[in-house]
């Protein structure tokens, strides 16, 4: 038996205490892991990747701080260079797993933004967190939030210019979906670029973008070099929103269950680590400001996963609904409703022509059982639903029960 398991139930009992559950074990995964005939993993060293942003911290300090080792697995996380680069590494084994956007993962699975796989969604890494910034010119024109923005495109006529950081991604669908609530047709009034995040400040610095959706520490490295200003939250958009995942294959998954859950398991541990407090905060900041990972300074990583936050023109508040990455476990349950609202959006903006089996789908990428498992053995609460609801920032309320009413329902849409 695993080190990892002594502390709660024996492997054998996890799988039999998910079986009785209300969402059981599959078959499939079942034999799979009686087939190894062990529970310790299958693959003991595993490369991760990750892009250059604060929500890559889980998975970094789950190695950093050993809780990998505890789990029997070894984690190097391998920094890219961009959401593309990830997609393809997954897709043909040279990462084993990936830090990766939740809706690059439903895209790839659909085959829409890359060739057609079927992927996995272990667990969610983080909610909140990520930002929309417009340039201090536009900022200077009066064009400081939504409102001021759709005010000034209507009276100065040009093409304005929007970057988000992958086509299926989230900070593409929270752009999407914010200046749609505030009438300007993302696909019809600007024009969208995709940008990898790293690159974001450099591009508004040269007057390449008017604006941008990206993860921190991006938005307020730009407030520091004062190049652009905060518009929006995402948690203002939709508050405790999905955004990073721990992603994989489904080949992965089957051939190697065992890593999968050692690897989740860690990656919770490592979360909740963070979450602990002020002090474990600031050690993050520390380590993951280097420059082996997102290579900033610390001051623009620990300020915002505080909750401490400005918007580049003199406003600081307190925002209790900054990033986080466990939250008692609220973070990381791998809601089957959250992947079937990041397909609802690829409808709404043509992204997938029609309809697909919503919930269908969901079940087939969340790994909603192995999840199970993996909070069962780093004790990890575990919510009793797999859907949740929520009311965005135009008052629509997302609860996954009517996916294509929903997808249908927008004014503003391709």
């Amino acid at each position: 038996m695993t080190d990892f398991l002594k502390p709660s139930l024996s492997r054998r009992a996890v799988l039999q205490t998910a079986a009785v559950g209300a969402i059981g074990i599959s078959p499939a995964l079942r034999a799979a892991v009686y087939a190894a005939g062990s529970d310790a993993p299958e693959k003991t060293e595993v490369r991760i990747g990750f892009i250059p942003l604060t929500d890559c911290a889980s998975v970094v300090m789950a190695a950093e701080l050993g809780l990998d080792k505890k789990y029997g697995v070894k984690i190097i996380p391998t920094k890219e260079s961009s959401w593309a680069g990830v997609r393809d590494k997954l897709v043909n084994g040279e990462l084993d797993f990936a830090h990766v956007l939740c809706g690059l993962i439903y895209g790839v699975h659909l085959g829409v933004g890359g060739a057609k796989k079927d992927m996995a969604v272990l667990m969610n890494l983080n909610h909140n967190g990520q930002a929309i910034t417009l340039s201090k010119k536009l900022a200077d024109k009066g064009a400081v939030d939504g409102a001021g923005l759709a005010k000034l495109m209507s009276l100065e006529k040009r093409e304005y210019t929007f970057a988000q950081t992958f086509p299926t991604g989230t900070h593409a669908m929270w752009l999407y979906y914010w200046l749609a609530a505030n009438g300007i047709n993302p696909m019809k009034d600007a024009k969208v670029i995709t940008v990898p995040p790293p690159q974001m400040v450099a591009n508004m610095r040269v007057g390449n973008m008017d604006g941008f959706c990206v993860g921190e520490p991006w938005n307020h490295r730009a407030i520091i070099d004062g190049v652009g200003v905060t518009a929006a939250t995402t948690q203002e958009i939709w508050k405790d929103h999905p955004e990073k995942v721990l992603g994989t294959t489904a080949d992965f998954v089957k051939k190697y269950p065992n890593t999968a859950l050692a690897v989740t398991a860690a990656i919770l541990e490592a979360g909740k680590w963070i979450d602990a407090g002020l002090q474990n905060k600031n050690k993050m900041a520390e380590t993951i400001a280097a420059k082996s990972y997102v290579n900033t300074s610390v001051d623009a990583i620990n300020q915002r996963i505080l909750g401490r936050y400005q918007n580049g023109m003199g406003k600081t508040w307190d925002d209790p609904n900054h990033m986080k990455f466990f939250n008692d476990g609220a973070v990381n349950f791998p809601y089957l409703s959250d992947g079937m609202w990041f397909m609802t959006q690829h409808k709404r903006w043509g992204l997938l022509k029609d309809h697909p089996d919503y919930l269908a789908v969901a079940k087939q990428i969340n790994q909603i059982d192995l999840y199970k498992q993996a909070a069962t053995a780093s004790k990890t609460p575990i919510p009793k639903d797999v859907m949740r609801s929520s009311k965005l920032i135009d008052g629509v309320v997302w609860d996954g029960k009517d996916p294509k009413k929903y997808a249908d329902g927008f004014k503003v849409k391709v």
